[in-house]
């Protein structure tokens, strides 16, 4: 998990020549710094995250992505979690 975002954080060879793939792993450094995550850190909030959702559904855990986007002036923390199937308390919800 933290060498594929190691990866993306740094680009591969073949992108790393790309003006915009600079300037967007700038963004993230930037970004980072501004709420003082550290890339462990970010692991340990996407694990986390991972455990609450768990309880509610059964999702792909290989394909999750956790990043932080700029919108204005406020960072959020933005999180794609692919769900095969819902199970537990949220399945007999309203």
């Amino acid at each position: 998990m933290m060498a594929g975002f190691l990866d993306r954080f740094f680009g591969t060879p073949k992108s790393a020549g790309s003006k915009e793939d600079a300037k967007s792993r700038l963004k993230l450094v930037l970004m980072h710094d501004q709420v003082d995550l550290t890339p462990a850190q970010m692991e340990a909030m996407k694990t986390e995250l991972l455990a609450v959702v768990a309880r509610y559904a059964d999702v792909d855990r290989e394909h999750v992505e956790l990043r932080l986007e700029r919108v204005d002036n406020r960072i959020s923390v933005v999180s794609t979690v692919p769900v095969r199937r819902v199970t537990g308390r949220l399945a007999h919800a309203g």
